[in-house]
């Protein structure tokens, strides 16, 4: 006589749990099948029934129908099982982060076969040699890549503080009747004509060629009203002095009344003393706010600039210059239909890494 399955009663908790992980979409598969049989025998439904609504075994549904029963949900998890003991001790991961740690006695950095080699050098004669795939799931584990590295910028700037703190003044809670504008350059902006293009179609990305043609650079002086989110910007051969004054009597034709705060990065052309009689004409009206070295973060047309490289520049197939430069005075012209500032959220505290 077989013997009758384990009733099964769920609380109204435990019932909404497995129903949100039957109907969850990224649940695991194994995990949706048990909560399907555990809410399946809470009906009354038999094994049998359930195996053949499932398409599985009978027995499957049995083992966690009776785990359920007599453990409740920690009886649905895998349990957890040991394989073979380590062959390699700690010590000798620990000799394996070790090296893996410090440089090689020539070159920059250790290559994963250099590395085994140096490790298995200093293990005694009857000890057993690493493999370079062990030496990789070593690192792998603690998450070394002995083959990556990030560049650094810190900024020495004696007065970063000071200069922060009034940029960011700016944006936050600018003077009365004053406007802020971000000004920079987007230099050597490449006119690359594509031999080849091809637009995407289901299941293909768009596609264009490796090779391209150059067909010159040009560069874009653009200026970014903090308040206002529109954009100013005027192309150029050259970036040198004489291009960033004439924008900038483009500014103040724009702009003949009123204050204007200008924040810029630390750039020569900025600094040329023809720049600072240009200055000195306006009798403080127009005022430059600069930047901390190596902080041209702070400056929010660097947040313009990535979204221009992003949506024109980058996979922009332009024919010549005069074709580039079109295609960004439409991007700045419609940009600036729905234009809105940016949401400046950093608050001056000091990075911790």
């Amino acid at each position: 006589m077989a013997r009758k399955a384990l009733d099964i009663v769920l609380s109204e908790e435990e019932q909404t749990g497995f129903e949100k992980i039957v109907r969850k979409r990224v649940a695991e598969h194994r995990l949706v099948i048990r909560a399907q049989i555990v809410l399946m025998a809470a009906k009354g439904l038999k094994n049998k029934t359930i195996a053949q609504r499932l398409h599985i075994d009978a027995d499957t549904v049995g083992l966690w129908r009776k785990r359920f029963a007599k453990q409740g949900l920690s009886g649905l998890r895998d349990i957890e099982k040991h394989g073979r003991p380590h062959i390699y001790a700690p010590e000798d991961r620990l000799k394996v982060l070790a090296t893996a740690c410090r440089k090689p006695e020539t070159g920059t950095h250790w290559a994963l076969r250099d590395l085994t080699w140096e490790v298995n050098k200093s293990r005694l004669a009857g000890q057993k040699k690493m493999s370079h795939m062990t030496i990789q799931r070593i690192l792998k584990s603690t998450d070394l890549k002995p083959h990556q590295y990030e560049m650094w910028c810190n900024s020495q700037d004696p007065d970063f503080e000071s200069k922060q703190i009034d940029i960011i003044g700016l944006y936050l809670n600018p003077p009365e009747n004053a406007i802020v504008l971000c000004v920079d350059e987007k230099t050597g902006m490449q006119a690359k004509g594509r031999k080849y293009h091809k637009p995407m179609k289901p299941g293909y990305p768009e596609k264009i060629s490796h090779e391209y043609v150059r067909h010159g650079t040009k560069s874009l002086i653009a200026a970014f009203l903090v308040h206002q989110g529109s954009i100013m910007g005027k192309c150029y051969d050259r970036h040198r002095h004489e291009e960033f004054i004439d924008f900038l009597n483009q500014i103040e034709y724009e702009f003949p009344q009123g204050e204007l705060h200008i924040i810029v990065d630390n750039l020569s052309v900025h600094k040329h003393h023809k720049v600072k009689k240009w200055l000195k004409k306006r009798k403080g009206r127009i005022k430059f706010h600069f930047t901390p070295t190596h902080a041209s973060w702070l400056n929010q047309i660097e947040l313009w600039f990535s979204i221009l490289s992003r949506k024109v520049l980058k996979r922009g197939i332009f024919n010549s210059r005069e074709e580039l430069v079109k295609q960004v005075m439409k991007f700045i012209e419609q940009y600036n239909k729905e234009a809105k500032p940016f949401k400046w959220t950093y608050t001056g505290d000091p990075l911790k890494v």
